[in-house]
């Protein structure tokens, strides 16, 4: 979702506050509609009520006073009015509301169900009443109340015949519908909200804070810094998350340490040998022999010393520090200028990245020396996006096919066959840069410039150690 938060703590509140609000929602609707219920019980009892109250009035008041008494009576969305005839009976379907009121009233008066009647609706009435009693503030309420409330339902006017034979005329509406959204409940609700959230930011830290952990661990782990034991701590699930990369960290770690040590051992064994055979070259008494013998030591000495290296840099971890990459680079070429190597820097300042600047600094020359080693120029250029450093390497030589742009920085893979060392060294520069940069979180790449040679890319992450 676009707008849900990014964060586990951020998406926990989101969802409580969700499900909390969903929940009161669906509290509120059905508590509204009970209340609503609950309400229209009490104000039929109280018309009924009312209405009984006035019959009995009605029966010990003198004839004169009993207009009074009626217009007194009325109050509210009740009203009274006393006929001197017989009402119109309402012929259709009266509804529940119209033949409870009858009936109750019926029954309250101990009076045949008869002498209670539904009448038609009478729309005058109200007005009537209503025009009649303007200067009154509580009519003025009540009709605004009435207006507000036209939704609840139609009126209801019966007629109730009294013993003289005159009739009295009771028409009600509906009473007023409680309101939807209380003071109290947005109160709670607010309140509920906060302490929900609280409570959710604070779980949700509990919770990430070793996910966090782990993922800094693993973000170490694939720059190749040395990594001890995440602490298992949090939920269940996260607990194994954790104790799985521990157990892969450890796996890891004796695997390359055993691969390592079987390689420097074979690299290291074959000086020996190399040497003895060096020795026993010398006595060849064919000297084209003997060049082309020691020849081929020297070049299987330098594959040795340069796998050597390979894993050395492999497995040196040093932590590193803030280090001007710009300023290195500078510093690169103006030691390559000084031993007349044609290398130049082309710009960049400023380029602040948490590195190993040694290992970044061989990285950098194995780049340069194989620019060189192919082109006439070679040159330096540094660029800072918000993401990362991209320090520049180009020449003017012939390029690299498309197909063999990845396949160079296989090991010891030369695209020119004789592996002659005045063309090229052993095939380890690239892979060696490629290495080092990966371990930082960057990456080497190549790629043929527009206007002719090769263009290398190392790139290292802003956060790079």
């Amino acid at each position: 979702m676009r707008f849900l938060p990014k964060s586990l703590s951020g998406q926990l509140v989101f969802i409580l506050l969700l499900t909390l609000f969903v929940a009161q929602g669906v509290s509120l609707f059905l508590f509204a509609g009970e209340r609503r219920e609950a309400i229209r019980d009490i104000y039929r009892q109280n018309v009924v009520a009312r209405t009984v109250s006035l019959v009995r009035l009605l029966e010990d008041t003198p004839v004169a006073l009993q207009s009074r008494v009626v217009a007194a009576a009325s109050s509210g969305p009740l009203r009274f009015e006393l006929l001197s005839s017989a009402p119109s009976v309402r012929a259709e379907n009266t509804g529940e509301r119209g033949q409870f009121l009858k009936s109750t009233l019926a029954t309250a008066l101990d009076i045949p169900m008869k002498r209670v009647v539904i009448e038609k609706s009478n729309p005058d009435f109200w007005r009537r009443r209503h025009h009649r009693d303007d200067d009154d503030d509580d009519d003025d309420e009540e009709h605004h109340r009435r207006k507000n409330h036209r939704w609840h339902g139609k009126w209801v006017t019966l007629g109730i015949g009294l013993p003289d034979g005159r009739w009295l005329r009771m028409a009600t509406g509906p009473p007023p519908g409680a309101p939807r959204w209380g003071k109290w409940f947005l109160v709670s609700l607010i309140l509920s909200g906060l302490a929900i959230a609280g409570v959710a930011v604070l779980a949700g830290r509990r919770i990430a804070k070793p996910m966090r952990e782990l993922a800094d661990a693993a973000g170490r782990l694939g720059r190749g810094e040395p990594v001890g034991d995440v602490a298992e701590a949090g939920p269940r699930e996260t607990r194994e998350t954790i104790r799985a990369f521990n157990l892969m960290h450890d796996r890891l770690e004796r695997y390359l340490r055993d691969r390592m040590a079987m390689l420097a051992a074979i690299s290291h064994d074959l000086k020996t040998p190399i040497t003895s055979l060096r020795l026993r070259a010398e006595f060849i008494e064919d000297e084209e022999m003997r060049t082309k013998i020691l020849a081929t030591l020297d070049e299987m000495q330098a594959m040795t010393e340069s796998t050597l290296d390979f894993i050395r840099e492999d497995a040196a971890r040093d932590p590193g520090r803030v280090t001007d990459v710009a300023a290195l680079a500078e510093s690169i070429v103006a030691d390559f200028a000084d031993t007349g190597r044609p290398a130049a820097f082309a710009g960049g300042t400023g380029a602040m990245v948490m590195c190993r600047a040694t290992s970044i600094r061989r990285a950098l020359s194995n780049l340069l020396e194989n620019a060189i080693a192919y082109g006439e120029n070679a040159w330096i250029s540094v660029e800072k996006t918000d993401e990362a450093v991209r320090i520049i390497i180009d020449d003017d030589g012939p390029g690299i096919e498309r197909d063999d742009l990845e396949r160079v920085f296989d090991p010891f893979t030369r695209l020119e066959a004789s592996r002659n060392r005045a063309t090229g060294g052993v095939g380890l520069g690239l892979a060696i840069g490629r290495t080092i940069a990966r371990a930082h979180g960057g990456d080497v790449t190549l790629e043929n410039r527009a206007e002719g040679g090769l263009r290398a890319i190392l790139s290292l992450p802003v956060e790079a150690c």
